[in-house]
């Protein structure tokens, strides 16, 4: 057989992300400031949790959807932290991560040849999420020279009679920025003016340092127009269990659950449980996870100025996103060179997009000690470049 791949999914890109964690791992002595998690463990309660069901042997299946429990601890605290509520037995689904949750409202409310704006720099697995269903990723470039927020002029420039959809994710993967109340309130005209839907991409909503989250779904008349997507992964610390959610409109969940059956049955009965606990009792540990990385935030991002590398200060999530136009390499030269010569693993920006150019994305969810060996290998690898 010729044609043994399809086609479309020859044209699918391999992460740029992963190429640097390969080279890295087969290198000793790496400082990586490339992985995006937490570098806190779950906590033991919820681990205990998790324990406690398997000596109780809750190893079946759950419901479609999730645990009704663990829905309804979901629909409390949505309403509780964020201000918006939604019915835990028809309009929240647990899903194995909120990538799935984001793979599963694509593939339920994008037709072949419908449109869904991306502002870039973004996550690596928007825009092919979206192709592989047929649609198109209608990247708009965020503007750097105000901390990588979107211009709304190039937003609405960007709207056509096929959008259907617009893509946020605020606190924003790579940039860390956050968009305020205002800002996210001017984008909720375009999606009215325009008859669009959202998708919240939520997941470090719990990850803001300096203001208030904002969820998009509780501006005035999108509660019915957002999808919201959200997980325990960064907030909670529970990268490895793998489990996410999404709530939104009473029909486009029950779309996605229909995918859900087919394609994934339900998230790890285990890790609901441990999840439960997470809603439960574990507002102290993200409070104290919070408090960590805003100080090595602090930190990291002064120290990345002082040694040449300019970077705007992130609102939220653990992602610090400096320029290195002025050494004269690309994103992807920068990265590589770095790591070989200096042993310290970074994410060129291009792989975010094409207005990621000239950037790199670094986690400061790393030690103290760990931030400033990377700041000492790296301003003596930026000296070399200048």
């Amino acid at each position: 057989m010729k044609n043994r791949v399809a086609h479309h999914v020859k044209k699918l890109q391999p992460s740029g992300i992963r190429r640097f964690f390969d080279l890295a791992a087969n290198m000793e002595g790496v400082i990586s400031l490339g992985v995006g998690e937490p570098d806190f463990v779950t906590s033991w309660g919820v681990r205990e949790a998790c324990i406690t069901s398997l000596q109780n042997g809750y190893t079946s299946y759950t419901a479609n959807a999730g645990l009704l429990e663990l829905r309804n601890g979901i629909s409390q605290y949505l309403e509780k932290q964020f201000d918006v509520t939604y019915s835990a037995s028809t309009d929240i689904i647990v899903t194995v991560g909120a990538s799935q949750a984001l793979d599963l409202a694509i593939r339920a409310i994008v037709d072949p040849g419908d449109e869904v704006i991306v502002i870039e720099p973004s996550f690596v697995s928007y825009a092919p999420l979206i192709e592989l269903v047929g649609g198109r990723a209608v990247k708009v470039g965020a503007d750097a020279k105000n901390g990588f927020t979107v211009d709304m002029e190039d937003l609405e420039n960007a709207i056509t009679p096929n959008t259907k959809a617009i893509l946020l994710c605020f606190p924003n993967n790579p940039t860390g920025t956050m968009l305020s109340k205002e800002e996210l309130f001017e984008i909720s005209l375009l999606i009215e003016k325009y008859d669009l839907l959202v998708l919240s991409d939520e997941i470090y909503a719990e990850l803001c340092f300096d203001a208030s989250f904002t969820s998009f779904a509780t501006l005035p008349g999108m509660k019915e127009r957002t999808i919201l997507i959200s997980g325990f992964s960064k907030g909670f610390a529970m990268t490895g269990w793998r489990l996410g959610f999404v709530a939104g409109p009473t029909d486009i969940v029950e779309a996605m659950l229909k995918i859900h059956q087919y394609a994934m049955m339900c998230a790890s009965t285990m890790a609901q449980y441990g999840a439960i606990e997470a809603l439960k009792n574990g507002r102290n540990d993200i409070e104290d996870m919070k408090r960590s990385y805003r100080r090595r935030r602090n930190y990291f991002v002064s120290s990345l100025n002082e040694i040449g590398l300019p970077c705007h200060v992130p609102g939220g999530a653990f992602y610090a996103f400096p320029s290195v136009k002025q050494t004269g390499l690309s994103s992807q030269e920068f990265a590589e060179k770095l790591l070989l010569e200096e042993k310290v693993a970074v994410v060129p920006g291009d792989v975010f997009g094409k207005s990621g150019e000239g950037y790199i994305r670094c986690s400061y969810a790393s030690s103290m000690e760990q931030l400033q060996e990377a700041i000492k290998r790296m301003e003596r690898f930026v000296k070399n470049y200048r």
